[in-house]
């Protein structure tokens, strides 16, 4: 196993895209490979140990979700020693890119894959959508996805009217169809917000007998910002690696959000919003015995008071 300090010492938060693509694919090219892959994306690989996790993320994304800057899959290296693959875009592409449907090619052709004993995938949103169109290039791996597109074809999904500039690009072709794509993996796991109309619609598509299907209501249309919040991405991850996650599980990891003040603030919105009172003063009286929440202590009184009229 190689040290991993030189990542956990790193700080690109708020580099230009250039010099940050600099700096990451130098450490690449140290500890794997750097391959550019057009205008628009880069792959980056980390080697370590024997379980390879390959991430799909956006430049954007790395410097809003990380406080070092750095690809989501880096914590991975320097907390499991895993080994780790980055597909970076700059923006959202869904990875749509024959230049990316190329560089897969060339890792089947070369056997890539098969040097480690765990491959896992993951992403979210569009990144999602890719890490499970593009995890049929390994077969055997596992998924992991965070409320993805299944495909943005209008012939299919044309009741998805957020990414209305992608329906022209052709979700068809090879790499195209992400549930179809999950065919060859060895589990999947999909996890959405069953309120959020879209992404419920799009997680049913994902209907599969190797697809398992997690529920986190309330949690709303930025999961993998919460989970990170709520240092769930890493035992997800681990769980997803070694097999072990589970409708128990996921529930155990999820009473984590009970803490979780935006999970809790839309929870008592939406109670508020279908006029359940009682429930909604309930929720507070259990918040504020647990936690130091002013927010929540002052709308009990609001609650208790009007009851009480």
């Amino acid at each position: 196993m190689q040290d991993n300090s030189d990542l956990s010492a790193l700080d690109l938060t708020d580099v230009p895209w250039d010099s940050w693509m600099a700096r990451v694919s130098e450490v690449g090219a140290e500890r794997g490979f750097a391959e550019d892959l057009g205008p628009k994306h880069q792959a980056i690989f980390v080697e370590d140990g024997d379980t390879l996790l390959v991430t799909f993320e956006t430049f954007p994304g790395i410097q809003t979700l990380s406080d070092t800057g750095t690809p989501l899959g880096w914590d991975m290296v320097q907390a499991k020693g895993w080994s780790h693959l980055a597909l970076i875009s700059t923006a959202d592409t869904w990875f749509r890119d024959n230049r990316v449907y190329g560089f897969f090619d060339q890792l089947i052709d070369d056997g890539f894959f098969d040097e480690f004993d765990n491959v896992v995938f993951y992403g979210a949103g569009p990144c999602g959508y890719a890490a499970a169109a593009f995890s049929v290039a390994a077969p055997g791996a596992r998924v992991l996805v965070l409320q993805p597109q299944a495909t943005l074809d209008p012939r299919t999904a044309e009741w998805d009217r957020r990414f209305l500039p992608m329906r022209r690009t052709d979700f068809t072709e090879r790499y195209g169809y992400a549930p179809d794509m999950l065919d060859a993996s060895d589990r999947a796991y999909v996890l959405y917000d069953p309120r959020e109309q879209l992404d419920a619609m799009h997680s049913a598509l994902f209907e599969r007998r190797n697809v398992t299907r997690f529920r986190l209501p309330f949690m709303g249309d930025a999961l993998q910002g919460d989970l990170i919040e709520l240092d769930l991405i890493v035992p997800l991850l681990t769980a997803a690696a070694d097999g072990s996650l589970d409708t128990a599980g996921f529930a155990r990891m999820l009473r984590a959000r009970r803490g979780h003040a935006p999970y809790l603030r839309k929870l008592l919105a939406r109670l508020e919003a279908e006029g359940r009172p009682l429930l909604a003063e309930w929720l507070c009286r259990n918040v504020v015995g647990r936690m130091n929440a002013p927010r929540f202590r002052r709308k009990l009184e609001q609650l208790q008071a009007a009851r009480a009229r």
